[in-house]
This record gives structure tokens, sequence and C-alpha cells, in this order.
């Protein structure tokens, strides 16, 4: 028989337990002891619960519960570049913007365009825990409400800018600051391949993979007179 442990993850061992006696009279007075245990996972050196053991005990549950409410709080001073957050855990989403910047793109096989680092446009974020919508923009101006929206010039992007992640697992924690969200959402939109148009029509003026297989090949900063509007500003991502 193979030994198939080291295939289990992270293996976790007793290290204490705490046991709770509770008197059968009238106020139901309540004692708790604390166990240690040895290498073998038995109870041993039971003594009343100190404490100093308990404050550690009372740390240890507050940090979990307060992982919940770290959603989507800054690290630091909040990023320039975030425009809006709701942090709700449940509901909580963030509109965030980058400027013109090379970034790695992948292309299916199938699209005859070579994957390579290339200069994409400035860009408009926004995203909760399960779904991304994108869009481009004229220039690195940081954006107000009624800055005008631009189709993402992109591949796998429905007519309304949300983002087809096909097979991408996507693990957002509700532990998550919004500087890890954000960084995770632009990780998993770079990283997944571009394969295919949604829609029916293309997301520029002119044709997407002659654009995309040009500037791959030049190294040309993107031509924003090829973005085509979308009739949205940002004001409707609000």
């Amino acid at each position: 028989m193979n030994d198939i442990t080291a295939s289990f993850g992270t293996l976790y061992h007793p290290k204490s337990a705490l046991v709770f006696y509770e008197s059968k009279t009238v106020d139901k007075d309540v004692y708790v002891e604390h166990f240690d245990m040895d290498k073998q996972g038995n109870p041993i050196n039971a003594h009343p619960l100190t404490e100093r053991e308990a404050k550690s005990l009372a740390t240890a549950l507050q940090t979990e519960k307060d992982k919940d409410k770290a959603f989507l709080k800054s690290n630091g001073i909040l990023p320039t570049n975030i425009l809006h957050i709701n942090p709700n855990t449940d509901k909580g989403a963030v509109l965030w913007y980058t400027k013109a910047k090379k970034r790695q793109l992948y292309f299916v096989s199938g699209l005859d365009i070579p994957s390579g680092i290339v200069y994409v446009p400035p860009m408009v974020w926004y995203a909760n825990k399960n779904s991304l919508w994108v869009f481009a923009l004229a220039s690195d101006r940081r954006p107000i409400e009624k800055t005008p929206l631009y189709c993402a010039p992109f591949f796998n992007i429905y007519e309304d800018g949300r983002v087809c992640m096909g097979s991408v697992t996507i693990n957002i924690k509700n532990s998550a600051s919004v500087e890890e969200f954000v960084s995770a959402w632009e990780d998993y939109f770079f990283n997944s391949y571009f394969s295919h148009l949604l829609g029916n029509n293309s997301p520029i003026k002119g044709n997407c993979v002659n654009l995309w297989k040009e500037l791959i090949q030049t190294g040309k900063p993107f031509p924003k007179e090829v973005l085509k509007k979308n009739n949205k500003t940002l004001k409707n991502l609000l």
C-alpha cells in the first residue's frame, strides 16, 4: 500500500483542548479546564484556564472575525488609481483605472497572432468577486463622472464590457485588501488567452486581429484613434 499522506495538503496537529464543565445548580456555574496535547494527541497537563490563555484565545477568535471586515480595505494610503469602492463583503466591488502601458498578452494559435509584450490603451476596470468589466479611455488623465468610455479593444469581451473568463478559476478571498483585489483581477485578465470576439461588431474601428498583430510586430503605442465609443460615461458604472 502506498503512503499518500503527502498529497493531503497541510496537516494540522492538536495542540490543546478546552473542556467546559457546568454545574447542575440553578445558577449553572461554568468551569473551564485547559489540556495540553502530547505527540500522540492525548490530553495531558489538565489545569484551570488561565487569564493569559483566555486572552490568547479571544485574540485568535477576533482575528478570524476581523478577516471578513478587512475586505477591500487598503493596506495603507489608498492608491490614486482607485475611483470607487463598495466594501460590502457579499456585494463588494471596485472601480479603478490604469494608464497606457506595456502588458504581456496571450493569444490562442487559431488567431494567428503571436503572444508578446505590447502597449495597451488606458483602461477602466469594474469588478466584484465574481465578474469583471473593462473599458478603454482616450487619455491617461484620471477619469471623472462625465468621462466617455470606449469599448475595450480586446477579444473575449461582451458588448456591455463584461469579460468572458472562460475556464479561469476566480478565487477572491473575503480578506482581500483593495490592492490584492485589483492586482488579482488584472492578473486574471492578462494571464488568460484571448481567443475570440463576442457580439456582432468589432470592438474597434477596423480589424481587431490585424491591429494586435501589427502592434505585436512593431511595438508601437496603441493608436487611440481606433477606439470606439460605447455611449457610456464613468457615471454609468457608479
